[in-house]
């Protein structure tokens, strides 16, 4: 069985910053990509960022480049989203997931969190 825990979520101001975490544990993810999407109040769910198997490419959606950072620590089986320069609009809940392909789609993602709460006030 697969789990992934998303942590780190909270209140911040504008221009602050925050860093999520997401553990996996069971089933091994070493080999998968990693995304992280969000969902904000009465809209559909958005992708954010991706990180392959390797951590070596990333990607990332157009909202968030250049103020977001993804990483993981395969030894810790922990992969991360480091947030700058946050904007009231970036509020929303954060769900890691994982993948066996490269895609910025919800339905190629075959593992999700639970989701963590962020909210930034202007």
């Amino acid at each position: 069985q697969v789990q992934l825990v998303e942590s780190g979520g909270g209140l911040v101001q504008a221009g602050g910053s925050l860093r999520l975490s997401c553990a996996t544990s069971g089933r091994t993810l070493r080999n998968y990509a990693m995304g992280w999407f969000r969902q904000a109040p009465g809209k559909g769910r958005e992708f954010v960022a991706r990180i392959d198997w390797s951590g070596t490419l990333t990607y990332y959606a157009d909202s968030v480049k250049g103020r977001f950072t993804i990483s993981r620590d395969k030894a810790k089986n922990t992969v991360y989203l480091q947030m700058n320069s946050l904007k009231p609009e970036d509020t929303a809940v954060y769900y890691c997931a994982a993948t066996t392909g490269w895609g910025t789609l919800e339905y190629e993602y075959a593992y999700w969190g639970q989701g963590t709460q962020v909210t930034v006030s202007s």
